[in-house]
């Protein structure tokens, strides 16, 4: 399982624009280097971000292979109402880490 932190407000007022900011931990591999005897090193990296603010996708990244070993990917929604955030990160040989978070809007 990947080390994965989330850091949002805990609290926000009703059309306030909240600030998002996300790392994932995981051994990235770009499939461009080699072992020591030029044998290819299997790509293996995270490919998309997807977060559900209740329900709604409010923010996707698909990502590629100069994606940093651990990604930290920041982004804005605004905060419409009390619930969850749902984030889901998968990437090469069926990795998949899911996290969730809740805010509360007054």
């Amino acid at each position: 399982m990947a080390r994965v932190i989330v850091n949002l407000p805990k609290q926000a007022r009703r059309g306030e624009v909240i600030e998002i900011r996300t790392l994932v931990g995981h051994d990235m591999e770009t499939g461009f280097r080699r072992t020591q005897l030029g044998e290819l090193i299997p790509r293996n990296i995270i490919s998309r971000l997807v977060c559900h603010y209740n329900g709604v996708e409010v923010f996707r990244a698909e990502l590629h292979p100069a994606i940093a070993a651990n990604p930290l990917l920041t982004f804005t929604t605004v905060a419409t109402e009390s619930g969850s955030l749902v984030f889901r990160w998968s990437g090469d040989h069926g990795f998949t880490t899911t996290h969730t978070a809740t805010i509360l809007v007054v």
